[in-house]
């Protein structure tokens, strides 16, 4: 039986070089290159393009499709989530789901690859700057039997490279601005991808409201959720993980809920799983009913 992802104490220099550059890349290149080149509306497009690309494939794909299977899709957009997912370099998916199954099973303890009780900066990034990972897969088994999953985990690197470099580059260079699309489409596009969804282990085990458990850190937090395609929803994904939505109100904003449902209503996706209402009405009503010496003591983190 597997023991969860072992972290060791230790610097994971490819990691620090490779987000040390692409944040250089981005804090310094971006307004040097807007200073002196501009930025066109192709260049603008394409960045925003690669974002929400990458953001959708690790909202959608790691997270709701790989991690917890809260749908069923086929495998042109399987292609698609491993593509766009390998081109956020957040590792391959199946890394990337077997550390959050491991988030989720041992939750705010040791045991939690990014605990929020190690502190801010390390639920942020420094888990996965100061600390070496040591992945145990007997939690995605699933995904081990999974061809399309393996291919890209045994080769991510030529995966990530090839979507998150070379392809934006060239279609840059199509339209006649290669060093924009390298600088604004690559580096800065992958900064602000990486902070956003860092910001779930760190802000929405923070800040927010613990809606629905208050006896767990995670919290809903709807700036976090803009940020990350609806993921800020965080109280409601940690109570409910098997659910395909995080924001389960009409006025919540959560693309990716309406991405698979969009999926859904085109024949791509299927068998979405949703807890039922009142369910979910008993968790918010028996997390409200707090009693007013709990609130004194501290125990609950309202």
């Amino acid at each position: 039986m597997g023991v969860g992802t072992r972290m060791v104490r230790g610097h994971n220099w490819p990691i620090i070089a490779f987000f040390a550059f692409t944040t250089l890349g981005a804090l310094i290149g971006t307004p040097w290159y807007l200073h002196h080149f501009g930025g066109s509306l192709a260049e603008v497009l394409l960045t925003l393009f690669f974002i929400e690309a990458t953001g959708m494939a690790i909202t959608v794909g790691y997270h709701r499709y790989y991690a917890h299977a809260t749908f069923k899709t086929n495998p042109l957009i399987q292609f698609l989530i491993l593509f766009f997912g390998a081109a956020a370099f957040e590792q391959s998916a199946l890394t990337w789901a077997s550390g959050h199954r491991d988030h989720h099973r041992y939750v705010d303890t040791a045991a939690d690859p990014y605990s929020i009780k190690k502190g801010f900066w390390y639920a942020h990034i420094g888990w996965m700057t100061l600390w070496q990972q040591k992945p145990d897969y007997s939690n995605v088994k699933d995904l081990l039997k999974n061809k399309m999953v393996m291919q890209q985990h045994d080769h991510y690197v030529l995966w990530g490279l090839f979507a998150g470099i070379l392809f934006p580059v060239f279609l840059g260079a199509l339209m006649g601005h290669a060093l924009g699309a390298l600088i604004l489409a690559v580096f800065l596009r992958i900064t602000f991808v990486y902070h956003a969804t860092f910001c779930i282990n760190s802000v929405c085990h923070t800040f927010g409201k613990a809606t629905y458990d208050l006896h767990a850190t995670a919290r809903d937090h709807w700036f976090a959720a803009f940020l990350t395609n609806g993921e800020g929803y965080h109280s409601f994904h940690h109570r409910f993980p098997t659910d395909y939505r995080n924001g389960i109100r009409a006025y919540h904003w959560d693309p990716s809920k309406w991405v698979i449902a969009l999926l859904e209503r085109i024949g791509m996706a299927w068998d979405l799983k949703r807890v039922p209402d009142s369910v979910i009405l008993q968790a918010r009503i028996a997390a409200e009913n707090v009693t007013f010496g709990e609130r004194l003591t501290g125990k609950q983190r309202i």
